[in-house]
């Protein structure tokens, strides 16, 4: 049934040979690792105002030449990871940049705040996309958590089905979100230009503003540059692209750049123009759109193809979230079932924990997005910093041709990133302080992890492992609770092994049962020798252990091996299990971690 469930949910296996046609082509690439980036326009620019309100609406004005500043460092953060693309065309971004330039711990950093950030674009932009559909419907407010949790169950879902199933699905969303709003800020100007917008909306540029101060045009700006989070998704994501990967990362890289620069340029200046002032209930887009188009088809188009791409931008998250984690268990950071394939040749491991950590966060977080913004963009400027300066150094070491039109970019890309990183942590700090405590908390995880793996090499190796005591004999002991078909036929098992002796153990709770019970052993298998372990409190576990570390110290003077043979019944169905005390499951968990003991179940599958 659960098998049937998965091909019906995920779909047939593929082979191994099939993982060429899991690349994306450019127009499927950009849709999936731009869409974070692009649906951040439809919050973006509303944080700016946010800031700029505490002073007064008057102050508004103030949002256009902010944006100006945003844009000149997505210019510079689309330059630098282009360059990025090309220099690492194997992926991995600001992770393997900062480490082969800046060294482990500054990788580790980059690494560690980009696993944390995507799942902070999955938590984010699902919680925005339900904002935007509960503006339309403000019936559905009470309900938020519950369809924000909905929707990355389906997401989830989705790209376990492999890259380009789940690319095929979602780029029309994305597409279709991108047409709306070009419609949406043309029909806009429109309105602008042929006066159907009253200039006294708002106030003119340049207009002065009692109150306002270089430090709130900052943390404005900060804000604003929440907008670029998700531009750094396609330098991870390098290997998902098709041959030749580097070029058409590169190339998708510039349009998704080109079109994050319109869209968020346009709706900031409708924003200023129309004096759209910020609402918790209701969206700055859904504003724009409703003054614009009035509650028609049109506006519903709008924030319904807005609220579907900012749920959908979640994917990238769910595109280069694997990828990252495949080169930090490559490097022993994280476990290595990151590493591993699943059925539909995605990385699956990777995408569960990224739907599963999104879900907490969401319901912690009781998908209230402005909450999560502020640590999600200063997650995602750390590495945009670390990366820059990781390129500084390259440039310098290397001085490849060219190199100072290259170093000039990317000094620039991390000096803004620095600024606005800074911004966050001094005018946000009580939403972002948390990154302060998970970031050496994930480090300190990273190395622990690191340190094991390197600690179980070594003591794996032939060459650097203790010489095998050679065995000279076998000792089985055998628990047994009564004389069934399930002891007879552990009893079999264990002398087919030639032992040199078998020791059956039975645990009685009450003296009178004891007695009663060697007695019927000694006609049923007077061949075996039976200990009997009364235990008074009940605990079978306790003596049993006893017993055995007592055997396995005078085994070990001889060389001779100690072997528990467990018994064990498997009903016909699964969910007869929890009718049946587990008695054997017991014993074999609480023997496993026992140096020098074999632990051997021996099933008998009943029939009926």
């Amino acid at each position: 049934m659960m098998l049937s469930l998965k091909r019906f949910l995920i779909g047939r296996p593929l082979k191994s040979n099939e993982l060429g046609e899991q690349k994306l082509n450019k127009t499927k690439a950009l849709a999936i690792l731009s869409s974070d980036a692009l649906s951040s326009v439809a919050y973006g620019p509303e944080q700016i105002l946010i800031v700029l309100i505490t002073v007064s609406a008057a102050a508004f004005w103030y949002s256009v030449p902010i944006a100006i500043g945003v844009l000149i460092l997505l210019l510079a953060l689309i330059l630098s990871y282009r360059q990025i693309i090309f220099a690492y065309p194997h992926g991995g971004g600001a992770y393997v940049v900062s480490k082969e330039n800046l060294g482990k711990y500054p990788g580790l950093v980059a690494g560690g705040s980009l696993l944390v950030d995507y799942i902070l674009t999955v938590a984010v932009s699902v919680s925005a996309g339900t904002d935007a559909i509960t503006s339309a419907f403000p019936s559905l407010h009470e309900h938020t958590v519950i369809i924000a949790v909905i929707f990355v169950i389906f997401i989830t879902i989705l790209n376990l089905r492999g890259v380009t199933e789940s690319a095929s699905i979602l780029a029309y969303p994305v597409y279709l979100f991108v047409l709306a709003l070009f419609i949406l800020i043309g029909a806009g100007l429109y309105n602008i230009i042929t006066g159907h917008v009253s200039p006294e909306l708002h106030s003119s540029i340049g207009t002065p503003v009692a109150g306002i101060s270089l430090f709130l045009l900052l943390k404005a700006f900060a804000s604003g540059s929440s907008a670029l989070t998700g531009v750094e998704a396609i330098s991870n994501a390098i290997p998902n692209f098709k041959s030749p990967s580097p070029n058409n990362a590169a190339k998708t890289l510039m349009a998704m750049g080109i079109l994050l620069a319109l869209l968020f340029s346009g709706i900031v200046y409708l924003a200023y123009y129309y004096g759209i002032t910020p609402n918790l209930e209701v969206t700055v887009v859904s504003q724009i759109a409703e003054q614009t188009f009035g509650r028609n088809f049109m506006y519903f188009f709008i924030q319904g193809t807005t609220a579907l791409i900012l749920i959908l931008a979640a994917n990238t998250g769910y595109s280069a979230f694997p990828l990252l984690a495949v080169n930090l268990a490559n490097d022993k950071f994280i476990p290595r079932m990151f590493t591993v394939r699943g059925d539909r040749l995605g990385y699956s491991n990777g995408i569960i924990m990224l739907g599963i950590l999104s879900i907490i966060l969401i319901i912690v977080f009781k998908a209230q997005t402005e909450h999560l913004i502020p640590l999600y963009a200063v997650g995602v400027f750390i590495p945009f910093t670390l990366s820059q300066t990781g390129m500084i150094i390259k440039w310098i070491r290397q001085k490849p041709k060219g190199w100072i039109s290259k170093l000039i970019i990317n000094a620039t890309g991390a000096l803004i990133s620095f600024i606005v990183t800074i911004m966050f942590f001094l005018t946000k700090f009580v939403q972002v302080w948390p990154v302060l405590v998970f970031l050496p908390l994930i480090i300190y995880s990273f190395h622990r992890i690191r340190k094991h793996y390197e600690a179980v090499a070594d003591q794996l190796r032939t060459t650097t492992c203790e010489p095998a005591v050679p065995i000279e004999g076998n000792i089985i002991i055998l628990p047994v609770a009564g004389m069934t078909h399930v002891v007879e036929n552990s009893l079999n098992y264990a002398k087919s092994l030639s032992a040199h002796q078998i020791i059956a153990v039975h645990i009685p709770f009450e003296r009178e049962d004891e007695a009663t019970f060697e007695e019927k052993w000694s006609k049923w298998q007077p061949d075996v020798r039976l200990v009997t372990l009364h235990s008074p409190y009940r605990s079978i576990i306790q003596p049993l252990t006893k017993f055995i570390d007592t055997v396995q110290r005078k085994a070990s003077e001889s060389n001779y091996q100690v072997t528990v043979v467990i018994p064990q019944f498997i009903p016909k169905k699964g969910w007869h299990n929890i009718l049946h005390n587990q008695s054997s499951l017991l014993i074999r968990a609480h023997l496993l971690y026992r140096r020098n003991v074999i632990i051997t179940t021996v099933p008998y599958h009943l029939k009926k």
